[in-house]
C-alpha cells in the first residue's frame, strides 16, 4: 500500500517514538540504495514512511547521504510531502539552542553531490525561488501549540558541504550574509524534492551557535548531539501533531513543478533515460515508443 506522508529523519533521529512499523523496506533504485531501511506503518492514525538519512547508528556523512536513491525511493512509495528533520547551527542571537525553525529560504554551498535526478537524456530547469513547500510550512506551524520550545517562522539556511564544523573566520563572515541558520544536509535533498514533485518542509533543531560566538563553547559533534537530545522529542511532537494537515493538504504547484520544467522531446532513443526516470517523470513526458 502507498503512503502519502514521509518523515526523514536527521542526526539524533533515526528513529521515531510511537511509530507502528508495518513494512521494513529495502528498495533498489536507479540511484543506488538509500540510506536504511524505508519503515511503512502508522504514526498516530497516520500511515507515513520513515527513513533515517544517516542510517541506523549514523554511518553515512553529509557527503555521503545517497539523496538521489532517498529521494527517488520515497517517491515511488507515492509519497506527496516529505518533512525533514535538520540539525542546525544557528548564525543569529535571536536562533538559540533548544529553539526550532521552519526554514523558507536556503543557500547553497555545497559542491561535492550529486544535485539532480536529470541529465543522462532528459533535461529538467526545476524553479527553485521557494525552495520549502509554503503549505507544508503552513501546516506544521498550526501545529506549534504541541511544544514548549519557540517556533521560528521562518530562516535561510546557509548549507556547507561539511563533514567539518566552520572556522571562526568563516563563522563570522557568514554571519554578514542574510543567513540566520546553518547546516550540512538540506541540499540537494529540497532541489530533488521539487524535481520528485514532492512537497517538502524542514523542521531545523538549532543545537549550537556555530563558532562565531566567542562566550558559548565552541560547537563540537558531541555538544549538537546532546542538545538534539534535549530538543528532538519537541520537533517530533511538532510534526506528529501536523500530520492530518498535512495529509489533508489539496494539490499545490509543487506536486507540478515539472510541467514547465523538462524541454527534452520524447525519442525512442531515450528509452532507457526515461524508464530511469519514469516514476518522476510520466505524468508529464510520454513513454517513448
Amino acid at each position: 500500500m502507498s503512503v502519502e506522508i514521509a518523515l526523514i529523519g536527521g542526526s539524533g533521529l533515526d528513529r521515531l517514538p510511537g511509530f507502528q512499523a508495518h513494512e521494513r523496506l529495502r528498495p533498489d533504485t536507479p540511484f543506488g540504495a538509500p540510506s536504511d531501511e524505508i519503515l511503512v506503518g502508522e504514526l498516530c492514525g497516520t500511515r507515513v514512511a520513515f527513513l533515517a538519512r544517516h542510517g541506523a547508528g549514523h554511518h553515512l556523512t553529509p557527503s555521503e547521504v545517497p539523496y538521489r536513491a532517498n529521494v527517488y525511493a520515497l517517491k515511488s512509495l507515492g509519497a506527496h510531502t516529505v518533512v525533514a528533520v535538520n540539525a542546525v547551527g544557528s548564525l543569529h542571537l535571536a536562533y538559540a539552542p533548544g529553539h526550532l525553525a521552519l526554514p523558507d529560504d536556503l543557500y547553497d554551498r555545497t559542491y561535492a553531490r550529486e544535485a539532480s535526478f536529470f541529465g543522462g537524456g532528459i533535461v529538467a530547469h526545476i524553479g527553485l525561488a521557494e525552495p520549502f513547500c509554503q503549505g507544508a510550512r503552513s501546516a506544521l506551524r498550526q501545529a506549534r501549540g504541541a511544544i514548549t520550545t519557540t517556533l521560528h517562522d521562518a530562516g535561510t539556511v546557509l548549507v556547507v558541504e561539511g563533514p567539518r564544523f566552520s572556522t571562526r573566520a568563516e563563522s563570522t563572515l557568514h554571519r554578514t550574509w542574510d543567513v540566520q541558520l546553518i547546516g550540512m544536509t538540506s541540499m540537494p535533498e529540497a532541489a530533488l524534492a521539487r524535481e520528485a514533485e514532492l512537497c517538502y518542509a524542514s523542521v531545523a533543531v538549532v543545537t549550537d551557535y556555530d563558532v562565531w560566538h566567542v562566550s558559548e563553547v565552541a560547537v563540537s559533534a558531541n555538544a549538537v548531539l546532546a542538545t538534539m537530545a534535549e530538543t528532538v522529542q519537541q520537533a517530533q511532537q511538532l510534526v506528529t501533531e501536523a500530520l492530518p494537515g498535512l495529509a489533508s493538504r489539496a494539490d499545490c504547484a509543487c506536486r507540478n513543478a515539472l510541467a514547465n520544467a523538462l524541454i527534452t522531446a520524447p525519442d525512442p532513443a531515450r528509452l532507457d533515460a526515461w524508464t530511469r526516470l519514469g516514476p518522476i517523470v510520466a505524468r508529464h513526458l510520454p513513454r517513448p515508443e
